[in-house]
């Protein structure tokens, strides 16, 4: 059976010189890997950069559960994000916590769409994006089920209760403007992830999460 599909790639796993492991999100089937063959001049590894959205065919094999995808191409161009030094390593990150955090075979309900569109979003903006990973960790956490609250961030915050409220109640284009020193930003990223990771139940290390630390240090 082959399935016309659209995907988000949130994770590559060589397994050859011409074949990976693709790690992807998308409405038809979640979180899932899938094999892929062939790559080189027909699928050159810049297709595959982090949080890229592919329209791919996926040939699905009762005897695997790992099925192979087949002939992607790019849906969205994203040249926003592949030109923008900040824009690239903030989808770095967005891609590592979805590939951490969303366990494989998982399909929330609007997941894909709303991740979708957060990339768009990001992709075309044209300043003030410095915020938008919390703001994109703390709307993750509602997607997940446990959608935060001051008093249920309290435990995992240190002294920026004030500036998480804000990110909480203030609309979409305030919270962007809003001026935070690189070590508050740094703070409120390392609590809303242990948030997630308490209320997922699971441990993980976003190693991409040092780039941004040094990027918006200011």
């Amino acid at each position: 059976m082959v399935n016309n599909t659209e995907l988000i790639v949130l994770h590559l796993t060589k397994t050859g010189d011409k074949s990976l492991v693709l790690h992807t999100l998308s409405r038809d089937y979640g979180r899932r890997a899938f094999f892929l063959k062939g790559i080189g001049r027909k699928n050159p590894m810049s297709l595959f950069l982090p949080l890229s959205i592919l329209e791919a065919e996926v040939r699905e094999n009762t005897s695997s559960f790992l099925f192979q995808v087949c002939n992607p191409v790019s849906a969205e161009a994203l040249n926003g994000l592949r030109n923008d030094m900040y824009k690239n390593a903030i989808t770095m990150f967005l891609s590592e916590v979805l590939f951490k955090v969303i366990k494989e075979g998982a399909n929330e309900d609007g997941l894909y769409s709303w991740c979708r569109s957060r990339i768009i979003l990001l992709d075309r903006m044209e300043g003030n994006f410095s915020n938008f990973h919390i703001y994109f960790l703390l709307e993750l956490a509602a997607i997940l089920g446990f959608a935060p609250s001051r008093a249920s961030l309290s435990p995992f915050i240190a002294g920026n209760e004030s500036a998480m409220c804000d990110f909480l109640t203030l609309p979409f284009e305030e919270v962007m403007m809003k001026p935070l020193s690189g070590e508050i930003r740094n703070s409120m990223s390392e609590a809303v992830l242990k948030y997630i990771s308490y209320h997922s139940d699971s441990t993980f290390n976003i190693h991409s999460l040092k780039i941004l630390r040094a990027l918006f240090a200011e």
